[in-house]
């Protein structure tokens, strides 16, 4: 198959060196252009592969079959939308990032558009990625022609398993929104590793029911203890990780939480309810934001 990733952070990176594993033609799309990338994956049992792989050939990006974009959710629209002149019709776009709010930006595409969420946990380290631990991604249709190329899921699923598929893809990405609604901006508030969220039961519960009562109102009914149980299982489960956006923080970037809590605010708000507690949690987050010193 051929690939271009687009955002060649550490998932990214991730996903460009599992790809050329498995002898599919990728290349990463970087910001700097750059006729090559060079890319060192170390895995969960501390080996180390190194690969140098194209970047930036128009050509490949002209011929490729998938756009699988990797970006922080604020940089999707911009920089897929300049893209989309040169991509072909049926190249399928899959946008994998936190949060919820991107596809909302687009313009309706001829290109298939897939959403996907996944669990897979790594982190950038002096110029080295860390696969820390292995998860589950799923993928579905974003858009109408994206509901004919659900064989993609096995194509993936043989590069990085494991790898889903789901009709209805925004039910599961509201289920891993309500997560990342826990646990992104409490770890990056208290600086603490995703298993240290256990001590702050009552602020966790409290996002949790304000999350339910706004899936609700959009359609999608989930029991309140179900997901409260769901989300403690991830905090547990992925105790040792450092959530992306505490690791945002720290490197003074901007976060995704206008995708994440920000994007439940707007559509509680869209159905004349109030959030306090994920309102509480934004404005703190976009405060840290305002204040770095470059």
């Amino acid at each position: 198959m051929k690939v271009t990733v687009l955002g060649c952070g550490a998932l990214g990176q991730l996903w460009l060196s599992a790809f050329f594993r498995h002898k599919h033609s990728v290349q990463g799309w970087l910001r700097v252009p750059k006729p090559f990338c060079t890319i060192t994956v170390i895995n969960q049992h501390g080996v180390e592969n190194s690969f140098q792989l194209p970047a930036n050939n128009r050509q490949r990006l002209a011929d490729s079959e998938l756009l699988l974009v990797t970006l922080k959710a604020w940089q999707v629209s911009k920089e897929v939308q300049e893209l989309l002149p040169q991509l072909r019709s049926d190249c399928a776009i899959l946008l994998m990032h936190n949060g919820l709010g991107t596809k909302e930006e687009f313009p309706e595409l001829v290109q298939p558009l897939l959403l996907g969420t996944t669990t897979h946990a790594a982190y950038s380290e002096e110029g080295k990625i860390y696969h820390i631990s292995a998860g589950i991604t799923s993928i579905g249709p974003g858009n109408v022609p994206a509901k004919s190329v659900d064989q993609l899921s096995a194509v993936l699923h043989q590069v990085l398993p494991k790898v889903t598929w789901h009709n209805n893809i925004v039910a599961s990405s509201w289920i891993k929104l309500a997560v990342n609604c826990v646990i992104n901006p409490l770890s990056a508030i208290y600086e603490c590793r995703n298993g240290e969220l256990e001590y702050y039961t009552d602020e966790i519960e409290a996002i949790c029911r304000e999350v339910v009562i706004v899936m609700h109102y959009e359609g999608y009914y989930i029991n309140y203890h179900l997901l409260l149980f769901y989300i403690c299982q991830v905090i547990r489960s992925t105790s040792g990780n450092i959530s992306s956006m505490l690791q945002d923080i720290r490197a003074k970037r901007l976060s995704e939480i206008d995708y994440i809590n920000g994007y439940v605010l707007r559509r509680a708000n869209a159905h004349g309810l109030r959030l306090p507690v994920n309102q509480r949690l934004f404005n703190i987050i976009k405060h840290k934001e305002q204040n770095y010193k470059y």
